[in-house]
């Protein structure tokens, strides 16, 4: 059974403006894998001609909370998810467009195996990311957590 996640893209523009403005596309999108681009903008370089390095984090992070969102949206009305940490590991010197592949690290169930029992589970997500040319220019790991909502 396919379960239709095109919603995500539009809740992640809704609720992170950053997305938006950054322009940030959404190419794919399951529960446990999104592909994000950014376009090359000018104003978004660095000093060498290309994508500055806190954009390329963004759209990483970006691409790691949609697959949270697509993940987790049946936990969201009593667990609200927050990064934790995050480590990127630049490469290769990026130029031109770019694409963040996220990957979930862990199983869907388990996580929430944990959120069940009364865990604040971790996961973390792996992003690759490349530019134009396919290559890629940086690796990325987010480690998310479900924090249980407070009752009211």
């Amino acid at each position: 059974m396919s379960t239709d996640l095109s919603w995500v893209a539009d809740a992640m523009r809704q609720t992170v403006p950053w997305v938006s403005s950054a322009g940030i596309t959404f190419h794919e999108v399951t529960a446990t894998r999104v592909v994000c681009g950014l376009p090359d903008v000018e104003g978004q370089r660095n000093h060498v001609g290309g994508p500055h390095a806190a954009v390329m984090f963004g759209l990483a992070e970006t691409a790691s909370g949609a697959v949270g969102l697509a993940a987790f949206s049946g936990e969201m009305g009593r667990a609200t998810p927050l990064v934790v940490r995050s480590e990127i590991r630049y490469r290769k010197v990026a130029l031109g467009e770019l694409t963040a592949e996220a990957v979930l690290g862990r199983g869907v169930d388990e996580v929430i195996a944990e959120l069940d029992s009364g865990v604040r589970p971790e996961f973390a997500v792996e992003c690759v990311i490349r530019d134009a040319n396919d290559v890629v220019t940086a690796e990325m790991t987010v480690v998310w957590t479900l924090r249980p909502n407070k009752a009211k």
